[in-house]
């Protein structure tokens, strides 16, 4: 079956899918009750799991998540696959005393961090994974603790100083003229933590190794034992410019487990925060990029109207940031008629000014001499690393959960998605101005399609339920994973932030650049510390 891509229709999609699987001898059996649908759930043997993800990568699917949960006495493993908007989820289990698994990385490489995040906070070991390192605990706790299992304590540990996690190995370029360059964890201004180990000749770049985790919260284990109205203000904080998007994607999970239907007004009313969080975050991104390259008016002119942008989230939906706004089972604010009408005003006056704005930031000199060609991500690497949102539109990658498996409220919206496959910087700002025209006109749609209603219904947990939430955040697609227990409260969460996917394309664009590119290459891609660390 290599090359083959399995037709759009689910159904036929997922006949042939487990076809193949029954041929090689991989499928143990398929569920007839679907609990994560849209997903289909496959139930795979722990000796096969390596070979299902070969066959899906000859299939051409992408690899999209994996996360583990403590079940008893065993570790139940999770991989999220998609292809055409079509989701699978292939799930396995092992014993606790012996918590042994092939690993995804060889057939996928965007399985490589996720899968050391498993292995240092579940201790499973993937026997084949090309790199063992630790990933996200760094030196916080022994070897011999996994926090994620039932046994090790939401408190954590009380120690009098975590020791220094100087003895991590960087790969190194060994040649005459090598010099290494070690930037960060702690950097200039406000950013979170990471750091990067640059192997470089002179100003060139040749080799760029990311190191991240610095920040981890434990954003998995404090979610233990919540309800479902304080899992969205948890999830409102796994990544605070992606706040709307997180939230909404956890709650989608544990409406769908709870089987709680939203009001149409609620799905507008998110959808459009939604919108806006975009906007926000692509009209700051775009002026930093300016500001990066020593194009300050950019910078000064795009902080100008996020920061109008921002003041009426505060002034109507009363938070600049739309923070536990999005709840379960609808919305926590409404719109009168009269913020219907000002938003209309605030969509023309931000168009008009953004006219003049995008066009000198499109066709000027010293800003192509800085931004084309710089940090060239090739689609095939964009493609072999399952990257999404404007970073894979930019190098060729197209998907687009609003368009591609449209959840309400977009299923009643035409959604364009820009696609380019010049895949540098100037690339992934132009992707970002078309977003934001293309949002524009989604909200004015929207706010003219807003009907009549409630704004929530009361979301009862179901007893053992579970759900996945897929939402389209600015940055990318967003992956929510949520168990119920016996007692109805959370048992497990995990939400995949699309920066997962992001940062490993770091390393692809940056070799080739010179060292003072690093900060624009960086900033084009803007993945999230936080939505990474949990």
């Amino acid at each position: 079956m290599s090359g083959e891509t399995f037709p759009r229709e689910p159904f036929a999609w997922l006949s042939g899918y487990l076809a193949s699987l029954r041929d090689q001898h991989v499928l143990v059996h398929d569920q007839t009750a679907q609990p994560l649908a849209p997903a289909r759930v496959l139930e795979i043997d722990a000796e096969d799991w390596g070979k299902a993800a070969s066959v899906a990568a000859t299939a051409g699917l992408r690899w999209a998540a994996c996360w583990g949960d403590h079940i008893g006495d065993e570790l139940v493993l999770r991989a999220v696959l998609e292809t055409a908007g079509d989701y699978i989820v292939l799930r396995t289990v092992v014993p606790l005393g012996k918590p042994v698994l092939p690993s995804h990385t060889p057939h996928f490489a965007a399985a490589n961090h996720m899968e050391r995040h498993t292995q240092d906070l579940l201790g499973v070991a993937f026997l084949d994974h090309p790199d063992s390192r630790r990933w996200i605990r760094h030196r916080a706790w022994p070897d011999t603790d996994h926090p994620l299992r039932r046994s090790f304590s939401g408190r954590g540990k009380t120690q009098a100083s975590t020791p220094a996690d100087a003895n991590y190995r960087f790969e190194k370029i060994q040649g005459s003229g090598v010099v290494e360059i070690a930037v960060g964890p702690v950097h200039a201004g406000i950013i979170e933590p990471g750091h990067f180990r640059f192997q470089a000749v002179g100003e060139q770049i040749l080799r760029l190794e990311t190191r991240l985790g610095y920040t981890h919260k434990g954003i998995e284990k404090i979610a233990v034992g919540r309800d479902p109205d304080a899992l969205a203000r948890l999830a409102a904080r796994v990544s605070g410019d992606c706040t709307v998007g997180h939230t909404w994607a956890a709650c989608q999970a544990l409406e769908r487990a709870s089987a709680c239907q939203v009001p149409e007004r609620a799905l507008i009313l998110r959808a459009l925060m939604a919108e806006r969080e975009r906007v926000a975050n692509h009209l700051g991104d775009i002026g930093a990029i300016g500001s990066d390259v020593g194009f300050a008016f950019a910078h000064c002119q795009l902080s100008r109207l996020r920061e109008y942008w921002q003041r009426r989230n505060d002034e109507l939906f009363g938070h600049r940031l739309l923070m536990d706004r999005v709840i379960p089972g609808g919305v926590a604010v409404d719109l009168d008629a009269a913020a219907v009408r000002l938003l209309h005003t605030d969509h023309v006056t931000l168009r008009r000014e953004l006219a003049v704005l995008f066009d000198i930031l499109d066709d000027h000199p010293s800003l192509d001499d800085r931004l084309l060609t710089t940090g060239y991500l090739a689609p095939d690497h964009a493609r072999n690393l399952g990257v999404v949102g404007f970073v894979g539109r930019a190098s060729g990658q197209g998907f687009d959960l609003r368009r591609d498996q449209p959840y309400a409220p977009y299923d009643r919206f035409e959604i364009p998605v820009p696609l380019y496959s010049d895949g540098d910087v100037a690339a992934r700002m132009r992707v970002r101005m078309d977003e934001v025209y293309i949002a524009l006109n989604l909200m004015d749609q929207m706010l003219d399609a807003l009907p009549g209603g409630v704004t929530r219904n009361v979301l009862l947990p179901a007893a053992d339920a579970e759900g996945l939430g897929c939402v389209e955040s600015w940055r990318g697609e967003i992956i929510s994973y949520v168990r119920l227990g016996p007692d109805r409260r959370v048992a497990r969460f995990f939400p995949r932030d699309p920066s997962w996917l992001i940062w490993p394309t770091m390393e692809q664009l940056i070799a080739g650049n010179i060292v003072p590119d690093f900060p624009v290459c960086n900033k084009s891609i803007n993945a999230s510390y936080s939505g990474h660390d949990l």
